[in-house]
């Protein structure tokens, strides 16, 4: 995290645990700024990238412009998902966002995979920062109703439904952050962005989910990240097996429990109770606990009835599938 950009934060009354976590003071309305720290940036650049990555990434590096952003994936050579992420086009550079915590095992696996070619991979997590402005109601399956249109002003921006996704120099973060408070926008706590991005069916993984999903089971399919027409990329023909043979198995789903003292861990086992038996049915993503509620995405078996009685191993918690009568925040 910049230094400078975390100075600006913390004498704008931020409260900073661990460089993740951002926390402000309470406040209402719906016209909110996040600072997130959550998520990094690796920068590709050089002549070479475009085709380089085309070969690496799930989405079509053609469909990717100045004005228009996608979801991907990185996959082992297995079809597991490494990492996922938002890639924005950045005059002849890539700008890849994703997990904070997987940006150094990304950086090298691509290495091994640039030979000769003209392509230079920088952690950019220090250099560039990322906002994050919402206004109105967070929506379930928002990521699908969004269009990752990208513009570029002071700073690029990136739509998600009623949410932006700003990537910023600290500069013209400290700048755009002034500007927004000036608007009526007021600081929010980080984890409530992560809420956000569950609810609207955001997969990030993290270094215990990392290579354990096909992107299919992470709803990638469903939200633009995966080309089935572009050529081969790593990990590209069992992808494409799962398409053409058949749909995966298993399938992502946001859902919501009581809060509990430690949101679940990712990968943590999911019960099912709707039989005669308590089956295993799946496991947790990815879970951010705020207020009393704690908001997960999981990977479920998918169930030919459609009916689910969920709850945590080990605990009497129920799970429920979220729906837009259900969600509330």
């Amino acid at each position: 995290m910049n230094s400078n950009w975390k100075n600006f934060l913390l004498s704008n009354n931020a409260s900073i645990d661990n460089d993740a976590a951002i926390i402000f003071p309470e406040h209402q309305g719906d016209r909110r700024i996040y600072a997130l720290a959550h998520l990094g940036v690796l920068t590709l650049a050089g002549r070479d990238t475009a085709t380089f990555l085309q070969g690496q990434i799930t989405c079509n590096i053609n469909d990717i412009s100045d004005t228009k952003s996608s979801l991907g994936a990185i996959c082992n050579p297995k079809g597991r998902a490494i990492s996922t992420f938002l890639l924005v086009k950045d005059g002849a550079d890539f700008l890849m966002i994703l997990p904070q915590e997987l940006v150094a095992a990304v950086q090298k696996r691509l290495q091994m995979y640039v030979l000769r070619a003209d392509v230079r991979l920088t952690d950019s997590s220090d250099e560039l920062c990322l906002l994050g402005l919402r206004e109105g109601q967070p929506q379930l399956d928002e990521a699908q109703k969004s269009t990752f249109a990208t513009t570029r002003q002071a700073a690029i921006a990136v739509e998600l439904a009623n949410r932006h996704l700003f990537i910023a120099t600290p500069e013209q973060a400290q700048t755009l952050w002034t500007e927004q408070l000036a608007l009526g926008f007021l600081p929010e706590d980080s984890a409530q962005w992560r809420c956000f991005d569950i609810i609207a069916g955001i997969p990030w993984l993290t270094a215990a989910t990392s290579e354990e999903f096909i992107p299919q089971m992470l709803n990638l399919d469903k939200l633009g990240g995966i080309s089935f027409n572009k050529g081969c990329y790593t990990g590209q023909e069992i992808v494409a097996r799962t398409h053409y043979l058949g749909k995966a198995k298993r399938e992502m789903f946001a859902a919501e429990c009581p809060a509990i003292s430690e949101p679940p861990k990712p990968n943590a086992s999911i019960i099912d109770d709707s039989g005669d038996t308590e089956q295993s049915a799946g496991k947790v993503l990815c879970a951010q606990t705020r207020q009393n509620t704690c908001y997960l995405l999981i990977i479920l078996q998918i169930s030919e009835t459609h009916r689910y009685n969920l709850r945590l191993k080990d605990r009497s918690d129920k799970i429920t599938l979220l729906t837009a009568s259900t969600l509330t925040l």
